[in-house]
């Protein structure tokens, strides 16, 4: 596979909830990074460090978790590719389980594809948004 189908068979899967099936796309050690400070937050507790394909399958776990997936509206603008890596870039629209309320942010996303493998994973979102919604308050 391309880089360019590796990432469109990542988003399909995400999309669909296939946890698994997600973590097999990925080498057993990645790289993971989100634009989050370092200690995260209490209401996110799935924004921590990763580096195994367990975890991935775990991150994608969570996150449904603590989200409605009926209610996901995330769309992808763009997708990118220069060699083995990509950026894909649109707004995440979730709604929380706990609180019930929605939030928009928009999101890039760095991937790194090694022998069919997703090597890097880099997020960027608007991590106050996200936690503002996660804690059901004005102000994180």
């Amino acid at each position: 596979m391309t880089t360019y189908d590796t990432v469109q068979e990542l988003l399909r899967r995400i999309g669909a909830g296939d946890v698994e099936r997600v973590a097999e796309l990925f080498a057993e050690k990645s790289d993971w990074r989100f634009n989050w400070p370092a200690e995260g937050h209490p209401s996110v507790p799935w924004i921590r460090p990763r580096s195994s394909r367990s975890d991935v399958a775990e991150h994608f776990r969570m996150l449904g978790s603590y989200h409605v997936p009926e209610l996901n509206a995330t769309t992808v603008t763009r997708i990118l590719v220069d060699g083995d890596d990509a950026v894909v870039l649109g707004d995440i629209a979730q709604t929380t389980a706990a609180t019930g309320v929605s939030y928009t942010s928009p999101f890039a996303l760095h991937l790194t594809v090694t022998d069919g493998l997703i090597t890097r994973y880099h997020i960027y979102e608007d991590s106050l948004t996200v936690a503002r919604a996660h804690s059901g308050s004005a102000t994180a």
